[in-house]
C-alpha cells in the first residue's frame, strides 16, 4: 500500500509540475481588435470610451476601473448584453486580469464575430492599470 501511495504522489507531483510549466497565456492579439497598453487604455478612458470588465463577480467586487460596465463572460456576456451598452460601431475596451486571464481575448473575439467594429483588447488588464497608478474603485 505504501508503494502505491508513493507512486501516486510522485505522479501527482509530476502532473502538477507539468501543469505549471504549460500554463496558458492570453494571446497577444485578437483578429479584428486593437491590442492596447496601459497608456493607450488610459487615453481611451480619458476620452470616455466604455470599458467592459468581463471578470468574475468576485474579481469585480474586489476592484475595477471606474465607470466600467461589468458583463461577466461565462454567464452573462452575449451580443444582446453587449448591445445594451454600446453600438456596434462605438469603441469599447475589454479587460480582465492580465496575461493569465483569457476572458478579455474571448470577449474581444466574440464581439468582433458579432460585428462590433471598434474593439480594443486590453490584454494586461486590471493588474496593469492598477500598477500604473490609474484610478480604481
Amino acid at each position: 500500500m505504501k508503494v502505491l501511495s508513493r507512486a501516486f504522489y510522485i505522479t501527482l507531483l509530476f502532473f502538477t509540475a507539468l501543469g505549471v510549466s504549460y500554463a496558458k497565456e492570453s494571446p497577444t492579439t485578437v483578429d479584428g481588435a486593437k491590442t492596447v497598453n496601459a497608456t493607450e487604455a488610459k487615453a481611451l478612458f480619458d476620452k470616455g470610451v466604455l470599458f467592459v470588465d468581463v471578470r468574475s463577480n468576485k474579481d469585480w467586487a474586489a476592484g475595477r476601473i471606474p465607470d466600467a460596465v461589468h458583463i461577466e463572460l461565462k454567464k452573462v456576456f452575449s451580443e444582446a448584453t453587449l448591445g445594451k451598452e454600446v453600438k456596434k460601431a462605438d469603441p469599447v475596451v475589454f479587460y480582465c486580469n492580465g496575461v493569465s486571464c483569457m476572458r478579455s481575448s474571448k470577449a474581444s473575439k466574440k464581439a468582433v464575430g458579432w460585428g462590433f467594429t471598434n474593439i480594443y483588447y486590453y490584454r494586461l488588464g486590471y493588474p496593469d492599470w492598477k500598477a500604473a497608478g490609474y484610478p480604481t474603485e
